[in-house]
């Protein structure tokens, strides 16, 4: 029988936001526990590092690039550079993987929390039977305490927190799943802003804090100037350490939540035979916008180029298949999610759905699994400080280039996670090597580039 499949995408979570990453802040025992039980990827990425084109990616099996949807929808930013235009919904073209499993493989397919894929794309009309939560809104507009007010759904009582109705609603469509497979597409809003968590588990990370010297740092430290009209003359706030206690309350309910929807799948006796992929859309974020989390030694966070904006955490499950404890370093990134899923379904690649995405069941059996590269096009400006660029991993090796000067930034990972030294001019020979590859990608899914801003100055 084919597998259940649920996957579980966090909306901003970073890359050292878990327990078993190396947070020594954040409580996430469900999550760790989980991490036990199946594969840790330690070299995860998302396919960009804002979220609706990640979302289209996984939805896709394509680069954002590929699919047309580069920037957050509703998102428009100009610095020296104009911004370039991209679709504002999920094409009517895509056949999706909720569509794949429904129809090909007899899923039932639920989707559950945040889409933010436009409208009129809701879940609704690409392959879901049942939506809970699902809207145009890229964060819940009123907060995460009812009445939440979100399009499509009931309120639940006053001061209830967003996160618990969304993850009950989940754990009673596994209770009620019968015997046919299903596809639970799992989004909760959490951890976006606002910054929002219940008050006691708030009062118990201050009290952790405190005994931590935390309290007692300087936590946040003013950068360079914002590089847009929209916001010029402010400055870039960054995080230096994990150390905000509404923040880690967010993360600890959330994993109390994942901790109930998967004794819920245990309880029904199907944990043996359902895939759990659980990841997040972009990295922490860092800097700007309250600047609730830092993803050290990642450089940056969410809305850069660099590591912080794109690796994530990355775990999956699957007691038949993976052996508890399993770790891997292989390279991978969203659109690998949904050839992924098509294989563990047992269903055929799709003639009509071009994937630029590679099945990972070699990886998650144990066997020898080499991607290739890794593309990145990012042609705009973000809301936290980051620069129109595009950028490449192979192997151990990630150039960047920057789009608005076109200069060129080469790491060697391995060597140094953290983007530190950059080593395009003294190896000249594999900064023209990746980036000739780069600008051969990028040619072939034909990605459009920003113009020179004539209003600059």
């Amino acid at each position: 029988m084919p597998p259940n499949i649920i996957c579980i995408l966090i909306d901003d979570l970073g890359w050292k936001d878990l327990g078993c990453y190396g947070s020594s802040f954040y409580e996430t025992p469900h999550l760790d526990q989980l991490a036990s039980e199946g594969m840790v990827f330690s070299d995860a990425y998302a396919s960009c590092p804002v979220c609706s084109p990640t979302r289209a990616s996984l939805m896709t099996g394509k680069y954002p690039a590929t699919v047309g949807i580069t920037a957050h929808i509703g998102g428009h930013n100009v610095g020296q550079l104009c911004d370039v235009p991209y679709f504002t919904r999920l094409p009517d073209s895509e056949y999706t993987i909720a569509e794949a499993l429904r129809e090909r493989g007899g899923y039932q397919t639920w989707h559950v929390g945040k889409w933010h894929l436009g409208e009129p794309s809701p879940p609704e009309k690409c392959g879901f039977d049942i939506n809970i939560g699902g809207c145009k809104w890229g964060m819940p507009n009123h907060g995460y305490f009812s009445p939440w007010k979100i399009p499509n759904m009931e309120d639940g009582p006053d001061g209830e927190y967003l996160t618990d109705y969304l993850n009950q609603r989940a754990v009673e469509l596994v209770e009620n799943s019968g015997d046919q497979p299903f596809f639970l597409n799992y989004w909760p809003y959490a951890v976006h802003t606002p910054i929002q968590a219940p008050e006691h588990l708030v009062a118990k990370y201050q009290k952790k804090a405190a005994g931590m010297g935390l309290d007692q740092l300087d936590a946040l430290e003013e950068g360079e100037e914002m590089p847009t009209l929209k916001f010029r003359g402010q400055r870039i706030i960054r995080r230096r350490i994990q150390s905000d206690p509404v923040y880690a309350a967010m993360v600890e309910n959330l994993d109390t939540n994942i901790g109930k929807l998967l004794q819920a799948v245990e309880r029904c006796g199907k944990s043996d035979n359902t895939l759990v992929v659980f990841t997040s859309d972009n990295g922490g974020v860092s800097t700007h916008d309250s600047s609730p989390t830092c993803n050290a030694p990642l450089h940056e966070g969410k809305g850069w180029m660099y590591e912080g904006g794109t690796r994530e955490p990355l775990i999956v499950r699957w007691p038949a298949v993976i052996p508890a404890g399993s770790r891997n370093s292989s390279v991978m990134t969203t659109p690998d999610l949904y050839p992924t899923f098509l294989e563990a379904a047992g269903i055929p690649p799709i003639p009509a759905q071009h994937v630029d995405g590679k099945s990972l069941l070699p990886s998650l059996r144990g066997q020898a699994f080499d991607r290739g590269p890794v593309f990145w096009h990012y042609p705009h400006y973000s809301n936290l400080g980051g620069r129109p660029g595009a950028s490449i991993r192979e192997g151990d090796w990630k150039l960047i280039e920057f789009f608005e000067d076109g200069h060129l930034e080469l790491y060697n990972l391995a060597e140094d996670l953290s983007e530190s030294k950059n080593l395009a001019e003294t190896n000249p020979d594999r900064t023209r090597s990746l980036h000739g590859k780069l600008l051969a990608w990028r040619e072939q899914v034909m990605a459009l580039m920003p113009a020179r801003n004539p209003h600059w100055r």
